[in-house]
This record gives C-alpha cells, sequence and structure tokens, in this order.
C-alpha cells in the first residue's frame, strides 16, 4: 500500500520548518504587541453567509464550503477581516477606543496553489477600529513596516505602494461619471497593471467604449508617482471633497515622514485593492525585486462592521502572508540557524546510577532547562557522542565512582573542562554555569 500523501496546497511543518514559522510569528507578535495591539482568536469555521454579506455570492467559488450535520451552510475562513469585524461588532460598546486587535491564524482557500500561494496559509492581521482620522492609517502602516523590518528587511528589499479608493472616487466623479461607471471603472483599474488596456474590457461590456479623452486622464492619473504630481493634476480640477482628500494626503505622508517611514512609502494609484469593501487609503508592500507577490495589503473600510449588522465604526487594516514572507526571508539570507538544541545531556551508568539522575532531571527540567538522556542503556562512548551531537553546552556524568562519592561530573562540551559537584549542588552550577555564558 503506497504511503499516504498530504493534499494539494496544504503544508506540513516537521520540527525545522515549524521553528522557521515560529520565528516569523513571534517577531510579528512582538511588533503588534509594542505598537499596543492586542492578541485574539476566532472560530476556523464560519456561517457562509458571512462571506458572502462582505464579498457577494461568487466568493463561494474560492472556498472549502459545505453543509454541516446540523444543516448549516458553513465554510473554513478564507481570511479574518469579517470574522474580527463580527467579534468587535458584537462587543464595540463595552470597548475603549481605539480598537487595536491582531491575530496570527490559518486561513483556506480553494485555489490553485502556485508559488506564494498555497491552498492553507497563515496571516498576521492588525485592524484599528474606532478612528476615523488619518492618524489611524498611520499606525498601520508603521506596524506593517516594523513586521518587515524586524527581520533585517530595509528599504533595499521591499516597499509599501500607498493608494487611495476615496481620491479615485472624487477624481472620477470631478470628470462626469456616476456611481455605477466608477465602481466598474475601479475593477478595470485594480487589472490595469496585468492586463493592460484588456482591463478595459469589464467597462466597454457595461457601458460601451470608453471615452478616448477620459481614457488618457485615468492612465495619466495612474502614472502619479509623488504628492507633488497629484496636487498639481487635482489644481484645476478643484472641489471641496479632492481638496480635502489631498489635505489628507499631507497628514499621512507627513506623519509617515516624521516617524523616519518615508524612505518605505511610494505614491501609487495603481493600486485600488479589488474588494469592494475598502473606502479609503489602501496599501501593499511588495519585494524590490519584483520576484514575488504582495507580501501584505490592507486599508480603510469604514463601513464594513455596520453591513456585517454592527455599529457604524470606521475601520482600517492590513494582513501579511506567511507564505510569501517566507519565500523573501530565504532570498535574502535572513532566515538564523534556528538551533534547537538541550542544555544538558545526561550520560548515565547502570539502573542505579539512572535512579540516581531521575531526581536531578526532573528538578532541571522543572526549572526550564532542556535535559536529555538516553532512554535505554547504551556504553559511555556512546552516550558522549549522543551528547555532542545533541548540541547540548553540559554535560552531567553519573557513574559507579561518582555515586559511590556522593557527587555528580560537570562537563563542559564546548571548553572540554570538568569538575566534580555535591549533588545536592547540581541545580545551582547548572544555572550559575549556562547563566554565564
Amino acid at each position: 500500500m503506497p504511503l499516504f500523501q498530504s493534499l494539494p496546497g496544504f503544508r506540513e511543518f516537521p520540527p525545522e520548518a515549524l521553528a522557521r514559522r515560529n520565528h516569523i510569528f513571534r517577531l510579528w507578535r512582538q511588533a503588534a504587541l509594542t505598537f499596543g495591539f492586542v492578541e485574539y482568536d476566532a472560530p476556523v469555521v464560519e456561517s457562509l453567509e458571512l462571506y458572502k454579506a462582505k464579498s457577494g455570492e461568487e466568493i463561494e467559488q474560492q472556498l472549502f464550503s459545505f453543509t454541516d450535520k446540523g444543516g448549516r451552510e458553513v465554510a473554513l475562513r478564507p481570511e479574518m477581516t469579517p470574522t474580527v469585524c463580527r467579534m468587535v461588532g458584537a462587543k464595540a460598546g463595552s470597548l475603549k477606543r481605539p480598537i487595536k486587535w491582531f491575530s496570527i491564524a490559518e486561513f483556506y482557500r480553494y485555489e490553485r496553489a502556485q508559488k506564494g500561494r498555497e491552498r492553507a496559509f497563515f496571516q498576521f492581521n492588525a485592524d484599528l477600529f474606532g478612528e476615523a482620522g488619518v492618524e489611524a492609517d498611520i499606525e498601520l502602516i508603521a506596524l506593517l513596516v516594523q513586521c518587515l523590518t524586524a527581520f533585517g528587511l530595509t528599504e533595499r528589499d521591499f516597499f509599501v505602494r500607498l493608494s487611495d479608493r476615496d481620491l479615485w472616487c472624487y477624481y472620477l466623479e470631478a470628470l462626469g461619471l456616476d456611481e455605477p461607471r466608477v465602481r466598474v471603472l475601479l475593477t478595470a483599474i485594480d487589472k490595469h497593471e496585468k492586463l493592460g488596456d484588456g482591463a478595459f474590457q469589464v467597462f466597454t461590456d457595461a457601458f460601451g467604449p470608453l471615452d478616448p479623452a477620459l481614457k488618457g486622464k485615468v492612465l495619466a492619473f495612474l502614472q502619479i508617482k509623488s504628492l507633488e504630481q497629484l496636487a498639481a493634476t487635482l489644481a484645476p480640477v478643484g472641489g471641496g471633497k479632492l481638496m480635502g482628500r489631498l489635505a489628507d494626503w499631507r497628514r499621512l505622508l507627513d506623519g509617515l515622514a516624521a516617524m523616519g517611514l518615508a524612505r518605505f512609502v511610494e505614491v501609487d494609484l495603481g493600486v485600488v485593492r479589488g474588494l469592494a469593501y475598502y473606502t479609503g487609503f489602501v496599501f501593499e508592500a511588495f519585494d524590490r525585486q519584483g520576484e514575488l507577490r504582495a507580501i501584505a495589503g490592507g486599508g480603510r473600510y469604514n463601513h464594513l462592521v455596520a453591513k456585517l449588522g454592527g455599529p457604524d465604526l470606521p475601520a482600517v487594516g492590513f494582513a501579511i502572508g506567511d507564505v510569501t514572507m517566507g519565500l523573501l526571508l530565504e532570498a535574502r539570507g535572513l532566515i538564523p540557524a534556528l538551533v534547537q538544541a538541550a542544555d544538558v545531556y545526561t550520560v548515565l551508568g547502570g539502573e542505579e546510577e539512572r535512579k540516581a539522575a531521575f531526581g536531578d532531571i526532573q528538578a532541571l527540567r522543572a526549572a526550564g532547562y532542556r535535559v536529555e538522556y538516553p532512554l535505554r542503556p547504551l556504553a559511555f562512548g556512546k552516550q558522549f557522542k549522543a551528547a555532542l551531537e545533541s548540541g547540548a553546552r553540559l554535560a552531567l556524568i553519573y557513574g559507579g565512582d561518582e555515586l559511590a562519592r556522593g557527587v555528580v561530573k560537570l562537563r563542559d562540551l564546548a571548553g572540554r573542562s570538568e569538575r566534580d559537584l555535591p549533588r545536592d549542588q547540581v541545580l545551582a552550577a547548572v544555572r550559575d554555569t549556562l547563566a554565564g555564558g
């Protein structure tokens, strides 16, 4: 019978791979905590209607969805945003503003597995609720940068593309487009980087050919790469909403500059993110080499909590996927050697020596030290070889001679020095030796 294999797009994590994953999670968690975010968790199975309410009926094709034994239509979560909106919405009246939550969790999407994308993957999610001003956007973008630089990545490795769905809407309205045409044109703009002129076919199918003059203005707007260019383009258009939004851009970029983060952020109106619930600033992080898909993405979604049945609560958030993050760290040589070594290896003589050592072994483990010993009798030579292979710093030797003298031999496996210890001083000696480097 052939050995069973894991399903396509689902990863396995043997110890060395899990150590790498835990390293990534640890630095993400540390970054979030330093920004004052608190961690939460949530169910892995949700009502299918939750995702339909947020993204529409077509989302079901991308889900692992099924009918449970109670006859409910459910799905494995493909993302965290609807869930966190539901949770915060239910408790909003008792939560102190601003609400700053983060999570690290696994998600599932029924998609074709490819480089940087799996059917099961982990994400770091950070969301801030209850603050409508750009101060919340500054906080989230700063946290995103911290979540990447914590690994040693610099502005030479990644950058954050910053755009604004509200600005696009106001600009297109100023050019004479109504709301349905604006919505469809935003879909085309979202696909333009990938499809070129073919992206505008969705507008043609809905409303007929796009006016060449209007198309030229849209393409020119897409080329804007600085606040100065943006201001110059909007000046002849004017209008209170556009000028107010330009002021928001200045406050946002000034705030990031004051934090010393301007070198990471680039104005790029080609980013609008395809999900219609985004309402303002949106951003995505990419590697500078352009070899990988987006590392992270997020933005404003001020109306989603209310749409899902909660109060009207402004919100902004982002997610980082572990798959692309891992590929980027590997490419830059920033995955450290993650040593999972013992602190102490215990070398044992016969049965009496083994029994004598067990009390010390348990005391050391209870004190937090990683202690290994041979589970079955081995010759001393093989035990010392195993001690070196374990990576342990120290060896405790329980031989017949030592037992007769009421001592234990402590050997420094790096320096090869050794000394005798009274039996009642083992824990203190190990603590002092390891603490002393």
